[in-house]
């Protein structure tokens, strides 16, 4: 594929636990490099966070995995052009199969949920992620505590420093969305040919270890496609707000401008 020379769309998809709010940074960053840039919110995900966990949606419940990706797919519809989708966590899944659909140029997943059938034995991933799935908990709505979020999100960052993100951004979840991953729908073929795609891991991730992300990129086997893997050192699964992370979107910017 040719450098990208021109300005495409960027939309963000925001993963489990959080809103477009959590792209706020990272909006203002592209828009400043020249991009349009999109943050668009999960179905019964808008609003203000705070507000979210102090009256949760009652439809928030309903939301499925197979709705979060149709309803990026369908705001991509109304775009003039294919923008280039940047995908965190969850959001990084959704990013694999919107490019497996052609609706994008180019993606980039941040530490992102794996298709169903890539499986890791990591215990902190486990530990992070049955609590949420948990079937026994039936439709309601998984709302993250302090101590969970740190173990799975902040872990690089001290609790103090967590505790603030967490009033910032975190909302509660749809349990079904999680569960949607273990379904048909989340597998991806990987043996079809496919737009560029960038997979970025946290070192000290835990929910999303970086074996896992690394076992999504190796299991892409189209040599004529372009897949990249990129591990990030010292970082945990907040690599989108942690210290310093313009690092790790000026090499999303970089890797971009050489596809």
């Amino acid at each position: 594929m040719a450098a990208i020379q021109s300005k495409p769309a960027i939309v963000f998809i925001h993963g489990l636990f959080v809103n477009p709010k959590s792209w706020e940074g990272w909006k203002a960053y592209f828009e400043a490099k020249g991009y349009i840039c999109y943050t668009p919110a999960n179905p019964s995900h808008e609003g203000d966070p705070k507000k979210l966990r102090e009256n949760i949606n009652p439809e928030l419940t309903k939301v499925n995995f197979k709705d979060v990706v149709m309803n990026i797919a369908n705001f991509i519809d109304t775009l003039p052009e294919k923008p280039i989708i940047i995908g965190h966590s969850l959001g990084g899944l959704v990013v694999q199969k919107l490019i497996s659909m052609d609706k994008a140029i180019a993606g980039i997943t941040i530490d992102g949920a794996a298709p169903q059938g890539i499986i890791t034995t990591e215990w902190s991933f486990w530990k992070s992620n049955l609590t949420v799935i948990n079937f026994l908990k039936g439709n309601s709505a998984f709302e993250p505590t302090k101590d969970w979020f740190h173990y799975t999100f902040c872990n690089t960052m001290s609790r103090a420093a967590s505790d603030k993100v967490f009033d910032e951004l975190v909302v509660p979840e749809s349990r079904n969305i999680a569960r949607g991953t273990l379904k048909n729908f989340a597998k991806i073929d990987f043996k079809k040919p496919h737009n560029p795609l960038l997979i970025i891991a946290g070192e000290k991730d835990h929910i999303i270890p970086a074996s896992l992300n690394k076992k999504n990129f190796e299991a892409y086997s189209d040599k004529n496609s372009i897949t990249t893997f990129k591990e990030f050192k010292g970082r945990g699964h907040y690599t989108c707000g942690e210290q310093n992370w313009e690092e790790v979107a000026d090499y999303i910017l970089d890797w971009l401008q050489q596809i």
